[in-house]
C-alpha cells in the first residue's frame, strides 16, 4: 500500500478500536487536508446504537448495513475525497468498504494496547459506547496488512503529521 500512487481523491479511513482516538485524527486530518470528514458512528442504525449503549456487543450481521453505508458514502465522495473514522476491525469489514474504490483507500490504523485505550474510555463521557466492550473488540480485532499503523502514544498533531508525510508523495 505505502508504494501505491492514489490516482484519484483520498478516501482515508481512520481505523481501531472504539477509544482509539479515531474522530479527534479524523477532524484534524480533515482540516491539514481539506477534505471532509464524517465519523463512521453517526451511520450506526438506531438499533446498532441501542445494542451497544445495552452493552452488547455487535455481530458481523449488526455491522452489515452500516458498512455498506460507509462505502456508499466513500463512493460518494471519491471525487473529492473522505476521511472516515471507522472501527473496521475485520479484514473482510475491509473488503466492503473498499469495495468499487479500491484505488482511493488508504488505511489508517491507530493501534494501542488494551490498557492505554481502557484508560482512555474511563475517561470519555457522553458516548453510547461503553467501556465494557473494548474487550469484545479486541477480540475480533484483525489487523490490517496494508497502510499505515500509528501508536495512539503520540499527540494527535504528530500523528496527523506522520500520516501526511507518509502519504504526500502519492497522493493526487
Amino acid at each position: 500500500m505505502k508504494d501505491k500512487k492514489i490516482t484519484e481523491a483520498p478516501i482515508f479511513y481512520i481505523m481501531g478500536v472504539s477509544g482509539s482516538g479515531k474522530t479527534t485524527i479524523g477532524k484534524l486530518l480533515s482540516k491539514e487536508l481539506a477534505i471532509p470528514f464524517f465519523d463512521g458512528d453517526d451511520y450506526h442504525s438506531a438499533t446498532n446504537i441501542e445494542k451497544m449503549a445495552s452493552g452488547i456487543p455487535l455481530n458481523d450481521d449488526d455491522r452489515l448495513g452500516w458498512l455498506l453505508a460507509l462505502n456508499a458514502l466513500a463512493k460518494e465522495n471519491k471525487d473529492k475525497g473522505a476521511i472516515i473514522a471507522c472501527s473496521a476491525l475485520k479484514e473482510n469489514y475491509r473488503d466492503l468498504l473498499r469495495k468499487e474504490i479500491e484505488e482511493n483507500v488508504i488505511w489508517v490504523y491507530l493501534k494501542g494496547t488494551f490498557e492505554e485505550i481502557s484508560e482512555r474510555l474511563r475517561d470519555r463521557s457522553g458516548h453510547f459506547m461503553p467501556a465494557d466492550l473494548l474487550k469484545s473488540q479486541f477480540d475480533v480485532l484483525e489487523e490490517p496488512k496494508n497502510g499505515i499503523s500509528i501508536s495512539i502514544k503520540n499527540e494527535p498533531k504528530a500523528i496527523v503529521s506522520e500520516i501526511i508525510e507518509t502519504y504526500s508523495g502519492k497522493l493526487p
